[in-house]
């Protein structure tokens, strides 16, 4: 195990305004436009994540989306407040092979538990590429703590 110490989730709004997440330093994704209960992710997709048919592999685009959606909903958290994800849905129109991709999330219904959160990723043609969609549960007390 490493000996790096692991960010408190306390501030992972903090972190996700200034890009600081390694899962988007892995990817090569960044957050931008933050704000009531939207978010943007930009990507420039190219040959480094390609499946083994060469095309933009599904699973980033899954990223970028959970990414857009989850900041977008973290946006109408309250201090004490934390979420996670119980659903996740996405369908792919078109190919990729490199494109600048942006993904956009925004909050469609947030209730006291339970939000809905939809995303589409359009490639810098304005192209539609993909539609995603989550269900975020908020988390309170003793089950926020820690994450």
């Amino acid at each position: 195990m490493s000996t790096q110490e692991i960010p408190s989730r306390s501030d992972f709004r903090e972190r996700a305004k200034a890009n600081d997440v390694a899962v988007a330093r892995l990817i090569g994704f960044e957050a931008k436009n933050i704000a009531d209960g939207r978010a943007t992710v930009t990507l420039a997709a190219g040959p480094q994540h390609a499946n083994p048919m060469g095309t933009l592999h599904g699973g980033i685009l899954c990223d970028i989306a959970d990414a857009a959606m989850g900041i977008a909903f973290a946006s109408t958290l309250a201090p004490e407040e934390s979420f996670t994800t119980v659903e996740l849905k996405i369908n792919f129109f078109r190919p990729v092979w490199q494109a600048q991709l942006k993904a956009e999330g925004s909050v469609v219904q947030r209730g006291r538990t339970i939000g809905y959160v939809e995303c589409t990723i359009v490639d810098e043609e304005n192209r539609l590429v993909a539609k995603a969609a989550s269900t975020c549960m908020v988390l309170r007390g003793q089950k926020a703590t820690g994450r």
